[in-house]
């Protein structure tokens, strides 16, 4: 799994860089991420940031417009932009629609066959990526890692971040995030096509709230969402069900914070806005 360098943009003295390579993950399609590598990334191995995107995005979307580069410059920390989906798959119905297939992978392990060699994007992500860019080189400290997303992307980090067995995410945040996907149409949507048992078989594994509300180790997360996001007017993100089942398993606004901000929308224009919050919230436990 050889890493091919396809540019590199000089940023806040640090470096964006796009990779592709061969992905054995997502059945052997090439896949394409961006790494954002501080400038004391040249001295030493830094700590990384994993960001993943929502529904129709690409690793270019936070890249790009996320408004998280200066601020991980100033930190010292690397941030990994991942895909959302394989791509050239020609798994069944999978460009008929926007919220389903490519592009909107789920960060889940598919179980139905017609997309299980393909849509791989948990295994991907949290032990794909690292291995191939460790492998290359590149000076990231595996060891110091969290994770945060946007939409489906936040619903990926979420549910990473509390299904880890492994404790290899040290903190999660998400930027208007599909917080209970069992109970609502992009979840239904995306368990009963990938997953052999559906919306029970997602519930049990890629479900945040219902695994808020079993888990038992401390965590550190920070959810942000805007009340003019008509995703929430739509009762696809459903972050009140999520902040209820974390009450309810015993943490508190220390562990888990969740943050309503009036009028704003599901745009870039939001997370840029509060994007400085989430890698200041992540370089608290990065850097400890």
């Amino acid at each position: 799994m050889t890493l091919e360098k396809i540019s590199a943009n000089k940023s806040y003295e640090g470096e964006l860089i796009k990779y592709r390579f061969k992905s054995a993950a997502l059945g052997g399609l090439p896949t394409q991420f961006n790494l954002y590598l501080p400038p004391n990334a040249s001295e030493k191995n830094v700590p990384i940031l994993i960001y993943l995107a929502g529904l129709t995005c690409t690793e270019d979307n936070g890249a790009q417009k996320g408004n998280f580069l200066k601020t991980a410059s100033a930190e010292g920390i690397a941030i990994l932009f991942p895909d959302t989906s394989p791509r050239g798959a020609g798994a069944p119905n999978e460009t008929d629609s926007w919220d389903f297939g490519v592009g909107a992978g789920f960060y889940l392990n598919a179980t139905k066959p017609e997309y299980s060699k393909w849509y791989n994007m948990l295994t991907h992500v949290t032990i794909e990526l690292p291995q191939v860019i460790e492998a290359s080189g590149l000076p990231i400290d595996w060891s110091r890692q969290s994770i945060f997303g946007h939409s489906m992307g936040g619903h990926g980090a979420l549910t990473i971040y509390l299904a880890s067995k492994t404790k290899q995410y040290r903190s999660a945040s998400a930027f208007s995030p599909v917080a209970n996907p069992s109970k609502c149409p992009w979840g239904e949507k995306a368990f009963n096509n990938y997953l052999q048992g559906g919306t029970e078989e997602g519930k049990d594994l890629y479900d945040a709230t219902e695994l808020i509300s079993k888990h038992t180790d401390p965590a550190h997360i920070l959810i942000d969402y805007g009340t003019g996001d008509n995703f929430y007017k739509q009762g696809q993100l459903l972050p009140e069900n999520f902040l209820k089942a974390a009450r309810g398993a015993g943490y508190d606004e220390v562990q888990v914070r969740v943050r309503s901000h009036e009028g704003y929308d599901h745009s870039y224009y939001f997370i840029s806005t509060f994007a400085s919050d989430h890698i200041h919230f992540h370089a608290n436990f990065l850097k400890a």
